[in-house]
């Protein structure tokens, strides 16, 4: 059983256009699960509903085998969430919250609470309101992860920290929680922390999901070529199943193909016909950009 399962997933808030259209995929137990799209893709809105805040339309999720609308507190016992713009009560002390989280938690780890306390040199007495966004951030990271959940959720938890603070933020959830198994599934427009850090990457776009593969397969399994502009040459790439999408530009076709670089020009002029002038393995960000703006 996966830890988290989307099957078929809905959602839509305007009734031109759905946000999800029947996203489906799960995430197994001790997966770092990496979730991308663009602004708009509904990846707050997927994690939104894993959490039960809000109902999908259609389809079902499940966490731990169960509706978290309908198990709420069973699920949320299970679960670490943080999100960019998650509001901690700006009234409290620091170590008010955290003493407020472990009355919540059973399994509360009091020992490494106050260990991160430390290392991010966050005094108890200090009031939320007077810290900084890092900061700010960095407890609610130690309200998510102290109680050791089985999965932990995070929605662009890093956004607009400065990269090494980013970089710390997300590593440490990471690693505190590997060790234990647990499963994460977090989205982040930074591609570098996809390739450090998930497993396995999810890409939402036009509401379905375009890519779900494991971080090893993308970066070796998949390369953009370039093929001179022909007459049919987008309608042969279009009607090919490898093909993920196709974008032109001024030196020719740009298409982004489930294919090893090695093989690249050979399959293409295989099953196409087709001559390739150029074939380079491609990095996530280049990736995203090449389908994000060229779907086929």
């Amino acid at each position: 059983m996966a830890v988290v399962e989307f099957h078929g997933i809905k959602r839509r808030f305007i009734p031109e256009r759905w946000v999800l259209d029947g996203v489906s995929f799960g995430v197994e137990k001790g997966e770092v699960v990496g979730l991308v799209g663009r602004n708009g893709a509904g990846k707050t809105t997927l994690i939104r509903i894993a959490m039960g805040m809000i109902a999908p339309q259609g389809g079902e999720v499940s966490l731990f085998g169960m509706d978290p609308r309908r198990y709420a507190v069973e699920v949320k016992r299970r679960v670490g969430y943080v999100s960019e713009n998650q509001i901690l009560p700006s009234f409290m002390k620091v170590g008010e919250v955290l003493a407020l989280y472990e009355a919540l938690y059973p399994q509360w780890d009091g020992d490494a609470a106050r260990r991160m306390c430390e290392e991010y040199r966050l005094a108890p007495d200090v009031r939320i309101k007077t810290l900084s966004k890092g900061q700010a951030r960095q407890v609610a990271l130690l309200c998510a992860i102290s109680h050791r959940p089985e999965l932990l959720l995070l929605d662009e938890p890093a956004g607009g920290l400065d990269p090494a603070a980013r970089r710390d933020f997300v590593e440490t959830a990471i690693d505190f929680l590997s060790e234990a198994g647990s499963s994460i599934l977090f989205s982040s427009h930074h591609m570098g922390d996809m390739e450090r850090l998930a497993t396995r990457l999810v890409m939402l776009h036009d509401g379905e999901v375009l890519l779900n593969d494991p971080i090893e397969a993308l970066q070796e399994q998949f390369t953009m070529v370039v093929i001179p502009d022909g007459q049919d040459t987008r309608e042969r790439l279009r009607g090919h199943a490898e093909c993920l999408s196709i974008r032109e530009r001024s030196d020719g076709v740009h298409a982004v193909l489930r294919y090893p670089t090695n093989q690249a020009a050979l399959r293409v002029r295989e099953s196409l016909g087709l001559e390739v002038t150029h074939a380079t393995q491609i990095g996530l960000e280049e990736m995203f950009i090449e389908l994000v703006g060229g779907r086929v």
